[in-house]
């Protein structure tokens, strides 16, 4: 942006999920509540209406007027079809996407990254295969001792506790999340390559506004970075400031795997590229994520100009009322989706001002140095 702004700030906002079989409308509801609680304590005001594929967002802080457009750019359809893959087809995903992680040496790389990560690799295979193991122990162990009738009720009723453990640690879901990013060994769908193209288009084809922010979060964020590659390759709208923000991302997840380098190139041409602003968040809080991890570094293909990310702490234990995070301490994916939700201190980070407020991302963030704790390389 160059010359005056102008009083009212314009902003064009586009929001990749990650790896979520629902629809948009999550998250439109989820910025419409957490939006009002983070209001209220910031002390700013903040109005939303419905808009084509999204919302619109009006805010005025401290006297200053700016407005939003927020578009999400949805692929839950392509989530929901790869996740229907019934209970033989699940432990064949399972059984294919370890081997791919550990034959490929993608998992030892991700283990000398971050605890979290790992763990979340290894919990849908503990949970599946312990949930077979503790069925047929208990179908075996009852019937030596009452018959096979009882024995089949004895392993229904262990086969219920499995589920429902599965669905408090969602380990169906991040093997699914895990399966379908190693489907093509780190290469993108073709599928998903035609929405990528789709999701670019979309961008391009935006109205007057002083900035253009695409946000990725989690799974949704190496599409965001692919997304912000293939804009400036086929040409950004003139004008706008083009921001990139990822939030809770696994970029590893990804970019370790073999086939990834179509992504790996992506990371690389982003992070020396003068024309953006990228901005990471992530926090230790968050299990799921690569917790200030620099995803180009990382991934081993940081340029000798290298400028991007910017890698920030959330620094949940800072930025969460003690009794709030005490609340959230064992709810591990609501802390994976706490960046787009209010904080009880927002000085280090609002998502709300980020994306509705008048200062752009470059702005916002540019006297801002990494976080002290920055990850860089360890994997290579």
């Amino acid at each position: 942006m160059t010359g005056k702004r102008r009083r009212l700030y314009r902003r064009e906002v586009f929001y990749i999920p990650g790896f979520d079989p629902h629809p948009a409308r999550r998250y439109r509801e989820l910025y419409r509540t957490e939006g009002a609680a983070q209001a209220a304590i910031a002390g700013y005001r903040l109005e939303q209406g419905p808009a084509p594929g999204g919302w619109r967002v009006a805010m005025e802080a401290d006297g200053v007027a700016s407005e939003a457009r927020v578009t999400v750019l949805a692929w839950s359809d392509l989530v929901r079809a790869s996740m229907r893959l019934g209970l033989l087809g699940t432990y064949l995903a399972l059984f294919r996407t370890a081997w791919i992680y550990l034959s490929t040496g993608a998992l030892a790389r991700v283990a000398r990254l971050r605890k979290g990560p790992l763990i979340a690799a290894l919990l849908p295979v503990a949970v599946l295969l312990g949930g077979v193991m503790a069925v047929v122990g208990a179908v075996l162990a009852v019937h030596a001792l009452a018959g096979w009738l009882a024995g089949l009720l004895a392993g229904a009723v262990v086969a219920l506790l499995a589920w429902r453990l599965d669905r408090r640690v969602f380990a169906s879901y991040l093997m699914q999340d895990y399966a379908y990013a190693a489907s093509e060994r780190g290469a993108y769908p073709v599928s998903l390559e035609e929405r990528l193209e789709a999701f670019v288009e979309r961008v391009r084809a935006s109205g007057d506004v002083d900035e253009i922010l695409i946000v990725g979060h989690s799974s949704g964020a190496y599409l965001a970075i692919s997304v912000m590659a293939d804009l400036l390759r086929k040409g950004a709208p003139d004008g706008p400031q083009l921001s990139l923000l990822t939030l809770g991302q696994v970029v590893p997840m990804v970019s370790f795997l073999p086939e990834a380098h179509r992504l790996r190139a992506d990371l690389a041409a982003l992070s020396g590229e003068e024309r953006i602003t990228w901005v990471d968040v992530t926090a230790p809080g968050d299990g799921c994520s690569f917790a200030l991890t620099d995803p180009v570094t990382a991934s081993g293909v940081a340029v000798e100009n290298q400028r991007w990310p910017l890698v920030l702490s959330a620094a949940f234990s800072e930025t969460l009322a003690p009794e709030r995070l005490a609340a959230l301490k064992y709810r591990y994916f609501r802390l994976h989706f706490q960046y787009l939700c209010a904080f009880d201190d927002p000085s280090r980070y609002d998502y709300f001002a980020i994306t509705a407020g008048a200062i752009p991302l470059s702005e916002r963030f540019g006297t801002r140095a990494p976080s002290p704790s920055l990850i860089k390389g360890r994997a290579a």
